[in-house]
């Protein structure tokens, strides 16, 4: 029996009636660009993650890109980035012209160290942007008061979160569970195939409370019009079709309820790995609700489970083996080996098991059972 690391299909055939009546619509209409389900799609999403705005484009890099650039960010200016998350958040920064700034990340979440940023803001600092990795979101009040402290603005990567929630505090210390996206200055989402709210190709999304960074966005990812052909700045075509906004809108509709199932698959692999002192289980911080894009776990001699893993039939991959700071992409920054010690321990540590909603017990239990041996 083999287990895959994803399998969509049930997903895809409980949504498959009303994907398949919105799209005959859409295909008798021929609205495929920036159609009015996708700008129903955007009010439905921002109603959701709790903010005022928000705007679809066509990829979580571009989210980032596109929003690092409503924010003013560009050349001479530094972006503090964690070290250890997928390349496309640093990317993003350097598509602007400005520097990615690699801090350390926590043991526990795999997020950025809060304790770190401040050793690495100057006056070219302009930005921070934490990354809510696998699922489980980053600390966020102190980084809103690190932010707040240094003038600086707040980029939330939430590729892998949707509907994560942090709990925080307001001034009668009384707990609000927000979702991840509408704390920080923008709040930036993807939504690639595998994602807990995935399209059927490529696709993301900008999320704002600011009506100046939302009417500029607009622009931005449509060429820099302000009418058809009336260009206010250099734009870009960077637009969530239609097509994949009808998906994602009947998918948004069952992300809490996928995200509890999610849930449920992490509890049961922690109730069959739990007693294995070889395994290092993902963790749950108290001012987190995790929504487990990634169950990753850590072991020592990774790549030779990893293979045997293989062997058996259960997919895993490794999310990530180099750290920001090690790809050669960014050999010009000038980082070394030991710079980062904990992002580079968890790369050489961390391993992915199979992990979506409709994942069944029968298989966790084989994923468990092969690894526990």
């Amino acid at each position: 029996m083999k287990v895959p690391f994803v399998d969509l299909e049930k997903q895809y055939l409980e949504i498959k009636k009303e994907v398949d009546k919105g799209l005959e619509k859409l295909f008798r209409k021929g609205n495929f660009i920036l159609g009015e389900e996708e700008k129903i799609f955007e009010e439905e999403f921002a109603k959701y993650i709790g903010t005022k705005y928000a705007v679809g484009v066509n990829s979580g890099t571009d989210a980032l890109f596109l929003g690092l650039l409503s924010l003013g960010i560009g050349k001479g200016d530094e972006v503090i980035v964690p070290a250890f998350t997928y390349i496309a958040t640093s990317l993003a920064v350097s598509y602007t012209g400005a520097k990615p700034v690699f801090v350390d990340i926590e043991e526990k979440t795999y997020n950025i160290d809060v304790e770190k940023i401040r050793e690495v803001v100057n006056k070219r600092t302009k930005a921070i942007i934490p990354v809510h990795l696998y699922g489980h979101p980053a600390n966020m009040e102190p980084i809103l008061k690190i932010a707040q402290e240094y003038n600086l603005k707040i980029v939330e990567d939430c590729a892998q979160a949707h509907g994560a929630i942090y709990k925080i505090k307001n001034q009668k210390s009384k707990i609000k569970n927000v979702k991840v996206g509408s704390l920080g200055d923008i709040g930036c989402f993807s939504f690639y195939p595998t994602k807990n709210l995935g399209a059927c190709g490529d696709g993301g999304m900008v999320v704002t409370n600011d009506k100046k960074i939302y009417e500029k966005l607009l622009m931005l990812r449509d060429y820099g019009r302000k009418s058809r052909y009336e260009h206010i700045i250099k734009g870009y075509n960077s637009r969530l079709d239609t097509l994949q906004a009808i998906i994602l809108s009947a998918k948004l509709k069952r992300l809490d309820k996928w995200n509890d199932m999610r849930r449920r698959n992490a509890n049961i692999y922690c109730k069959y790995l739990g007693e294995n002192k070889e395994i290092i289980l993902p963790q749950e911080e108290p001012y987190a609700k995790h929504v487990y894009h990634i169950f990753a776990v850590r072991v020592k001699n990774r790549d030779k489970i990893c293979e045997k893993l293989q062997k058996k039939g259960i997919s895993v991959l490794i999310h990530y083996p180099i750290p920001l700071h090690l790809q050669e992409a960014y050999k010009e920054l000038g980082y070394k080996k030991g710079d980062f010690p904990v992002a580079e321990k968890v790369a050489g540590e961390v391993l992915s098991l199979p992990m979506y909603p409709h994942l069944e017990e029968r298989d966790i239990q084989k994923v468990c059972s092969v690894l526990n041996d």
